[in-house]
């Protein structure tokens, strides 16, 4: 018989440029907050419409240049480390700033002259006057001494490049205060993703430690209940046999029917208790009886599904099959405060007395009190106690505590 191989699903390949909402979102914000510094200087003056138009095509320039210092992080350094990324960040920064004073440079010709003139007082006694690309003294026995200054392009070349790195430099921060700002959120969503990817895998690892330890309770549970129930067929009883039958259909369906992950309530962990007692109870018609007490309140409280289980059928195993008087099997339940709940299992002769009643015990088959130990600390961590012992009056109790938790997990 050939078994299929199971494919496993090939992980979508994350594109370099997924996260272009958030570059676009960070450039357009870093941009207007320079728009609004600027809006603010403009408004300040007496020409402000004039120094916004100018100030309107360096910041469009910037926004492209921003734009591409983006394409080359993620285009270069997709998958790689940050340290790379910082790397190529800066290295696009230093590009961008040098790109940008030059263009600012070569745009002076483009640029409106602002209409909005300086006027201050000199050391000499003159008053100067600034506008535009002119300086005018105005001196009281002479008519005024108008300057004006050589635009950029008339200047020499090593004028206009020093000029341009000045410019340079200026926008070099801005470039590495955004690169900073990306940087760190690429950090912060690796990290993140990372943290992620740990609680699922742990998550993971805790589910199927509960499931291994679920999948140990059916075998273990089913030889003892078939060994019962050839017991009362060797012996005859046959309509008990037929009874204990029924009811193991009845259990059987509904356990299997569970995630082995999954949580029940408390009161359908108690109805499965039930089904299993009565199978028990056609066995031991004479020797057996339950007590059960679940508050309300506690019904819809979950727990790991079998989770008595083991200990029903220690308390059976070593009070009930070893005793030749009749026990009594109380299951009870109380909180103890409004996020804890305490739940007890017990054996004890039902008319008292010590004598003839063996301790318990979760040696042999490396199951019971351990299983359900295992289980608590693998659901609830520290949470969740669990304690067992003899009873000072004669008989064996089990005490398990764990937080009361009435939503159904995902």
């Amino acid at each position: 018989m050939t078994v299929p191989m199971l494919m496993m699903p090939h992980p979508i390949a994350k594109s370099r440029f997924a996260d272009w909402p958030f570059a676009i979102k960070s450039i357009l914000g870093f941009w207007t907050f320079y728009a609004l510094t600027v809006a603010v200087r403009a408004f300040l003056g007496a020409d402000p419409w004039t120094m916004l138009e100018n100030k309107l095509m360096v910041i469009g320039i910037g926004v492209l240049i921003t734009g591409l210092m983006y394409l080359a992080i993620s285009a270069f350094g997709a998958g790689s480390t940050i340290r790379r990324k910082a790397i190529i960040a800066g290295v696009s920064a230093t590009i961008g700033s040098i790109v940008m004073g030059t263009a600012v440079v070569a745009m002076e010709d483009w640029m409106h002259e602002s209409k909005e003139e300086f006027r201050f007082q000199a050391r000499e006694g003159f008053t100067v006057v600034e506008q535009g690309n002119q300086i005018r003294i105005e001196r009281t026995a002479s008519e005024p001494l108008v300057l004006t200054m050589p635009k950029v392009h008339e200047l020499d070349l090593m004028k206009r490049v020093r000029y341009a790195l000045d410019a340079s430099i200026t926008w070099l921060f801005f470039y590495i205060g955004w690169s900073a700002f990306y940087i760190a959120n690429q950090a912060q969503a690796e990290v993140l993703g990372t943290q992620r990817r740990l609680a699922v895998a742990e998550s993971a690892a805790q589910a199927a430690q509960v499931r291994a330890l679920r999948y140990q309770v059916n075998p273990h549970f089913l030889f003892n209940t078939l060994n019962s129930l050839s017991s009362l067929v060797m012996t005859g009883r046959s309509d008990r046999a037929e009874n204990m039958l029924l009811a193991l259909s009845t259990f059987f369906r509904t356990s299997l029917s569970l995630d082995p992950s999954a949580d029940v309530s408390l009161a359908e962990e108690i109805d499965l208790q039930r089904l299993y007692l009565d199978i028990e109870m056609a066995r031991f018609p004479d020797r057996l009886t339950v007590e059960i007490d679940v508050p309300a309140e506690l019904e819809q409280a979950r727990l790991p599904a079998l989770l008595l289980q083991p200990i029903v059928e220690n308390a059976i195993k070593y009070g009930v099959s070893k005793s030749r008087k009749a026990v009594a099997i109380q299951i009870e339940a109380r909180p103890l405060d409004n996020q804890r709940m305490l739940l007890e299992i017990s054996n004890r002769l039902k008319h008292g007395g010590k004598d003839e009643l063996p301790a318990a015990t979760h040696e042999g088959t490396g199951l019971g009190l351990a299983n359900v130990c295992q289980r608590l600390e693998a659901r609830w961590g520290t949470r969740a106690s669990c304690r067992y012992g003899p009873m000072t009056g004669g008989g064996y109790k089990v005490s398990l505590t764990m937080p009361v938790e009435t939503n159904v997990r995902d």
